[in-house]
């Protein structure tokens, strides 16, 4: 790699900073003074941006005084002094102040960086409405474009219509608004965003009153989230005037709709909400998503009526850690409200699912292979309620389990024991008999007696168990369930064609591994299914994740999916990163790394065993990051391309041909181990 590996700058993120310093009415040196102070802070803190409020300089609430003289020349004075102190600081600075311009004065944002100032932005909205009276004092910025003004003795581009980019750090490029601005129906943070700007920032005041806070957040979370943005908000802080009005120094980070961070509000001191934006990610989310560029081009392509005002950042690329809050498993919220919110609907949209395809089929029966473990298990329980939710009784659900030359006692048991306390109806099938038979037919070396445990040996056992449940289903006027999940879709963990690859509909194949044990103690926990079932349900989830295809060792050790394809939980933390966003696999080991080195830091999500709280250092992450490339991108793709029907679930967690993922059956994941091998130590 060209570049550490380890500095957030080689991988495309920018750390932005939104800041509420302390403020003085009317007293633009002290307000100057306490901006520099943050501003040093964020320089030491590795800041790429900084964000301060509307008429820092100045102070927002003193009324006439914004049309004194004395005031705005000292406003300029103050202005210069910081553009000089910025010669030393990495942060670009983004501060607001009432400045000057034609006979008019405008509410104004200031961007400075390293020496020089780079622009000036109007406020193109005013409110004048309730306590607000801005009409009085400043001229409106809407229209205002092309222009420059007059400051520190230069000329500086001035209007609404500037976008500020870096030349040597890819995608770190902002545009700016102020406070009224974003509570307009036409904010013109979305022309900029439309005009490529994938930061937004809002320098506000913003008195507070009851309830407003939350509209902030709603009017921040989705103007991200609409622009495919980062959004910055900074309300004033400490020491704003009372007469009337009262500050509670609310500032923000968002992230496509995420908090990525906040300040505490009323605070007595100055503070910064500090986080490292993805501008790659959302740059690529842009490049996927055809309806932003389609809004580009409805409103008759921005970029080319703004004007791009760029500069040199100067990037340090050192090691400054990561200001970023990642989450072990994507597809597993560590918040144990967002958790039961998301396993509610992930249960309910298959149980839609299931219900519909059953009244579409006619289907007077469902057959299902019941294996003791965690796809097949969760899968039972959404037939069951399916058939609740259908008035049908679950005695037409079929469940076979078909024990194998490497059953184990304790799996068969707890299929038989879960089939049984669900009121379905149970049936077994021993394989072995009928696996010898092809065996003896193919001249495989185990009819003979030889220990030879290959794929063949494997998919014997897997096809037969298949074949059976579509003759069963044949038998007696029923549909075939699925029960492979999302991950082992990713990694083509699983036997093409007559095997668990194919069923007539599938409603777990948007389900990530990591997800579905959550959701079968959810299940447990809101009493979904009978009591009697519960303890079951608790002994499958301690059960090692194993096909249960080869016998035993000498050691007596079982077989082991994730000593052949890796630890789910780092499979599925790359196939989130990789289908979802398209990121580098650098990237995605980068992210990795810093998500999964340390158990004792960050989040866990509700109720996860502390004796699985695992760590992965660098080697692992590389080693394992290179198996599911190879397994995703060149071997597994063809069994994908023949995915049966399954409702789509989880946002990124579907690889139907017919939904979120098309890709060639021969392609090569060349590219992608190249580039891992290339870019990570």
């Amino acid at each position: 790699m060209t570049r550490p590996f380890h500095a957030i700058h080689s991988h495309g993120f920018v750390r932005v900073a939104a800041c509420t310093p302390a403020v003085a009415v009317g007293d633009p040196s002290f307000n100057a003074a306490q901006t520099l102070e943050l501003a040093k802070a964020g320089h030491a803190r590795g800041c790429d941006l900084m964000l301060f409020p509307e008429l820092g300089l100045s102070a927002y609430a003193i009324d006439d005084l914004l049309l004194q003289d004395a005031l705005l020349r000292q406003v300029e004075v103050e202005i210069a002094g910081l553009v000089a102190e910025s010669l030393d600081l990495a942060p670009v600075l983004v501060v607001g102040a009432p400045l000057e311009h034609a006979g008019a004065l405008y509410n104004c944002a200031v961007v400075i960086a390293r020496g020089r100032i780079l622009g000036v932005v109007p406020k193109s909205f005013l409110p004048n409405y309730r306590e607000f009276y801005e009409n009085r004092w400043f001229a409106p910025g809407a229209g205002v474009t092309g222009l420059t003004m007059e400051l520190g003795g230069q000329p500086i581009p001035f209007g609404t219509d500037l976008l500020f980019e870096a030349t040597d750090l890819a995608d770190f490029s902002f545009g700016a608004e102020i406070c009224e601005d974003f509570w307009s129906p036409t904010p013109p943070s979305t022309r900029a965003a439309l005009a490529g700007a994938l930061i937004l920032c809002n320098l506000s005041a913003s008195n507070i009153v009851v309830g407003k806070s939350d509209e902030r957040e709603l009017l921040c979370a989705s103007q991200s989230m609409r622009c495919m943005a980062a959004y910055l908000y900074s309300a004033a802080g400490p020491g704003e005037s009372t007469t009337d009005l009262a500050w509670d120094g609310q500032a923000s980070v968002h992230e496509l709709g995420r908090l990525m961070a906040q300040t505490d509000r009323f605070p007595t001191h100055a503070q910064m909400a500090v986080a490292d934006i993805d501008v790659e990610r959302l740059r690529l989310e842009r490049m996927r998503t055809p309806t932003f560029n389609n809004a580009a081009a409805a409103a008759g392509w921005p970029e080319k009526s703004f004007r791009k005002v760029r500069f040199n950042h100067e990037p340090s690329y050192e090691d400054q850690g990561l200001e970023r809050r990642l989450d072990r498993f994507p597809f597993v919220p560590h918040d144990p409200a967002r958790l039961d919110q998301d396993c509610y609907e992930a249960f309910n949209i298959q149980v839609q699912g299931l219900s519909q395809r059953l009244r579409a089929t006619k289907s007077k029966t469902l057959v299902i292979g019941i294996s003791g473990g965690l796809d097949s298990t969760h899968a039972l329980l959404v037939a069951c309620r399916a058939f609740d939710v259908l008035g049908k009784p679950r005695s037409d659900i079929l469940g076979f389990t078909m024990p194998g030359f490497a059953t184990s006692e304790g799996t068969k048991s707890n299929a038989w024991a879960l089939m049984k306390a669900l009121g379905v109806t149970g049936q077994e099938i021993d394989i072995k008999p009928a696996a010898l038979r092809v065996f003896e037919d193919i001249g495989h070396p185990f009819a003979k007696g030889e220990k030879v445990y290959d794929v063949t040996f494997e998919n014997v056992q897997a096809g037969l168990r298949t074949d059976y449940l579509f003759r069963l289903a044949n038998q007696h006027s029923g549909l075939v369930l699925g029960t492979g999940d999302l991950s082992e879709l990713a990694l083509g963990w699983c036997t093409y064609g007559v095997g668990d690859q194919m069923s007539h509909y599938n409603v777990n194949g948007s389900l990530a591994k990591t997800l579905i044990q959550h959701l079968i103690r959810w299940v447990v926990k809101t009493g979904q299914m009978d009591e009697g079932a519960s303890g079951t349900l608790l002994a499958i989830l301690e059960t090692e994740i194993s096909p249960e295809l080869v016998p035993a060792d000498d050691s007596g050790a079982i077989q082991s999916t994730q000593a052949k394809v890796g630890p789910y939980e780092l499979q599925d933390f790359s196939l989130y990163h990789i289908t979802r966003f398209g990121l580098r696999p650098s990237k995605v080991a980068f992210l990795a790394w810093h998500a999964w080195r340390d158990a004792r830091a960050g989040d866990w999500p509700p109720n996860f065993p502390k004796g699985a709280r695992n760590a992965y250092d660098l080697a692992a992450i590389k080693k394992w990051l290179g198996v599911f490339l190879y397994r995703f991108f060149e071997i597994s793709q063809f069994k994908r391309s023949a995915m049966p029907n399954g409702p789509k679930v989880i946002s990124g967690g579907a690889l139907s041909p017919r939904g979120d993922w098309r890709a060639p059956s021969d392609g090569t994941a060349k590219v992608w181990l190249d580039e891992l091998d290339a870019n990570v130590p």
